[in-house]
């Protein structure tokens, strides 16, 4: 009963309705700065990772088998923070387990970048791997808690640019420092910076959509207040909608697998299964897709770095079309562009039309990261859920991930390269129709309206203006 009543007493203050009614300020493009500075250093944690592998094995540090084993204790690492940052993230706070998982990150990278052999520096990205899982998962998640319905489809895709954007910094950082002050440097600059956000970010607010769900009404109300007298300042805020949901205590992260969120659970895994397959498939693979069709491996290699671009291209596009037509229509039409542009890219001629069409094929694939797993996946789970949805979504796509590998080495000795590109359009095709028949549009719509899933036992809503702090 108690339980019940702090519930209550804690949607009473309306925190989604608040939020969603604000103009954007600069509240709102200091939270996307602390936030999208974790996931850039992330992003070019993760993708420095080829560059230091070939120094390495070059210097006689390393063998190819320890290589490997540095990829899989990444992607080990990876998984597990992605696991545990959804459970962390329900029970203490966006705010604290963003700011656990920064320090891992950056602390582990220190420490690799003193690393005296091999062995230790597998140990500290097995480390650097959990951080580096836990900041995906709750950073898109946290800034879905604070933006704008309105507007949230193109800060979600903007924080996917600046996280996409880090492959071309990561590549082009490395093409100098790694020859010129050697690969520890890449650690030393990931993690030294990494502290740095982690200083700036001590005063980000908790989410006060996360603090009403628990019950911490006054908490919430007091950030809410100061982001409302920030907002008033360009003028008088609108009135605020209100929204009175009277919620289910909160279960455990196994009742996200029953009804009713099975199903919403199921699509958020699917995309970041596909995604994974896309990604790691036929980006990854892109090279030797090349070769194989007949191109020679200077050539393959220039064209696979021209055609990265379309990784902060394909954000931008999502960015746009998010609020525009909707996130099930850009996952659907992004998911058939791919499918028929990866069929398609390792038959097409030397030059500009092998670059173009896989330059549209990796700015398709990241439209659907973009609109999917980054705008959507979040949006699917009501807030005392939505890390641990969203962990459990990104959880199945490392594991798909780390078996993407092998699926495609077997798939091309049964069936050739026209096995693999068939399979993985296939795939893509695949989510189209389970999103056709199945999907829902999230554009526009409050957070606690699209998590209105059948547990909500009664909410009621009223035009009549509200006055808060700052209306």
């Amino acid at each position: 009963m108690q339980m019940g009543l702090a519930t209550i007493q804690a949607t009473n203050i309306n925190a989604g309705g608040r939020l969603d009614r604000l103009p954007i300020c600069g509240f709102h493009w200091r939270i996307l700065a602390l936030i999208g500075a974790g996931m850039f250093l992330d992003a070019f944690d993760i993708y420095l990772a080829g560059g230091v592998l070939g120094a390495v094995l070059k210097e006689g540090w390393s063998t190819l088998q320890l290589n490997a084993t540095f990829v899989s204790a990444t992607f080990i690492g990876m998984t597990l923070g992605a696991w545990f940052s959804g459970i962390l993230g329900d029970r203490f706070g966006r705010r604290f387990t963003y700011q656990v998982n920064l320090a891992i990150f950056g602390l582990a990278s220190i420490a690799a970048a003193l690393a005296p052999n091999m062995v230790v520096l597998i140990a500290c990205r097995f480390v650097i791997g959990i951080g580096l899982g836990a900041e995906i998962v709750v950073g898109y998640a946290t800034l879905t808690e604070f933006v704008p319905a309105s507007s949230r489809g193109r800060w979600i895709g903007l924080l996917a640019v600046i996280t996409n954007f880090s492959l071309f910094v990561s590549s082009m950082v490395g093409l100098w420092v790694i020859p010129n002050l050697g690969w520890r440097y890449m650690f030393a600059l990931v993690g030294i910076l990494a502290m740095i956000v982690w200083v700036l970010r001590k005063n980000m607010p908790e989410s006060p959509r996360w603090l009403a769900a628990q019950g911490r009404s006054a908490e919430a109300e007091k950030i809410l207040q100061n982001i409302e007298a920030e907002a008033a300042r360009k003028g008088l805020l609108p009135p605020v909608q209100i929204t009175v949901h009277v919620e289910q205590p909160a279960g455990t992260i196994w009742k996200l697998l029953e009804p009713p969120y099975l199903g919403r659970t199921l699509l958020g895994c699917l995309l970041h299964i596909v995604v994974g397959f896309s990604l790691y498939g036929f980006i990854g693979w892109l090279p030797t897709f090349l070769i194989k069709g007949g191109h020679s491996v200077v050539s393959s290699l220039g064209y696979a770095t021209l055609m990265s671009l379309g990784g902060p291209v394909g954000s931008l596009i999502g960015l746009v079309l998010a609020d525009i037509v909707g996130r099930k229509a850009s996952i659907i039409g992004s998911s058939l562009a791919a499918a028929a542009f990866g069929v398609a890219y390792p038959f097409m001629p030397d030059g500009a039309p092998v670059v173009l069409v896989g330059f549209c094929l990796v700015s398709a694939i990241y439209v659907m990261l973009a609109t999917g797993f980054a705008m959507h996946v979040p949006e699917l789970f009501p807030t005392r859920y939505r890390l641990r949805g969203t962990a459990i979504c990104a959880t199945a796509g490392r594991i798909a991930t780390a078996l993407v590998q092998f699926a495609v080495v077997a798939i091309f000795a049964w069936q050739g390269l026209l096995g693999v590109l068939g399979t993985l359009a296939g795939i893509l095709v695949f989510q189209a129709l389970i999103f056709l028949v199945f999907g829902f549009e999230t554009k526009g719509r409050a957070l606690e309206d699209v998590a209105n899933t059948g547990d909500v036992q009664a909410t009621r809503r009223s035009e009549r203006p509200i006055v808060h702090a700052g209306t």
